[in-house]
């Protein structure tokens, strides 16, 4: 069993979501921040979240769709170009969103294959590594950093909001979209894996990719021991229709917050 949540320190954990095929892979929400802890002693995959090259051209393709809806949001509050960098950049269709705005763009993706293509096919200057273990060049900072779906795959999510907040000018911005626990869906798929109802689907070996899962609460708390103000937060999903209920009602499954550089 985990003993202290990864966020506050706090040993008041309470068992939260019995995920696997068996049952056996366990989250534990912190009753103090409202975190969900995946206990690390039972095993991680990252690379299930790998994805073959699909041109940013590509405007069918689900992830260049996903970071065109980033983009009409970042765009719309930061219209003044500056210097942005993509954590976990993917095929980099953000990035060129950006620079033909006007941007200076630099990011950094897992994947070593991933980022060769990115290199190649868009010439965008993308560096191969695991963030915030990648050697960042220290002597650049950023106007905005970007995390799409990044956060929840961290186990120290305290030290990389320190490395961004590093990273950013005076008064930088950073914009983080993650998973919601706080959201109505997440509600109803704890209760069917909780009753064994929503895990045949997962193989004998699977293991979760994300280590930590962040509600409202949680992110704040977060962002008051990393030296960051929270600017905006919303929730979205992929259908139009809920997203007009969402930016009245935050309940979307996905959350999106844009945040501000502040005292570390």
């Amino acid at each position: 069993m985990l003993e202290e949540c990864r966020l506050c320190g706090s040993s008041d954990l309470a068992l939260w979501v019995t995920d696997g095929r068996h049952r056996d892979l366990n989250y534990y929400r912190c009753m103090k921040c409202g975190l969900w802890n995946y206990d690390l002693s039972l095993g991680l995959d990252q690379t299930q979240y790998t994805h073959t090259y699909v041109s940013p051209d590509d405007a069918g393709y689900k992830s260049n769709v996903h970071n065109a809806a980033t983009w009409a949001y970042l765009s719309k509050r930061l219209p003044v170009p500056g210097r942005l960098f993509d954590i976990g950049c993917g095929n980099g269709s953000l990035m060129v969103f950006a620079r033909e705005g006007g941007w200076e763009v630099r990011g950094l993706e897992l994947s070593a294959d991933m980022a060769a293509r990115v290199r190649a096919v868009s010439q965008l200057d993308v560096q191969a590594g695991s963030f915030p273990d990648a050697e960042v060049p220290r002597d650049q900072s950023y106007d905005v950093v970007v995390l799409r779906h990044v956060l929840e795959h961290l186990p120290d999510s305290i030290g990389a909001m320190r490395r961004i907040n590093a990273m950013l000018k005076p008064g930088g911005h950073a914009l983080l979209e993650f998973p919601n626990t706080g959201s109505a869906s997440y509600r109803y798929k704890r209760w069917l894996k909780n009753r064994g109802l929503n895990n045949s689907k997962y193989a004998e070996d699977w293991r979760p990719g994300h280590c930590n899962e962040f509600c409202r609460e949680a992110f704040e708390y977060l962002l008051s021991r990393t030296g960051f103000e929270l600017v905006d937060w919303g929730t979205y999903s992929n259908s139009p229709l809920a997203n007009a209920v969402y930016r009245i009602f935050p309940i979307g499954s996905n959350a999106r917050a844009l945040v501000r550089k502040g005292v570390p």
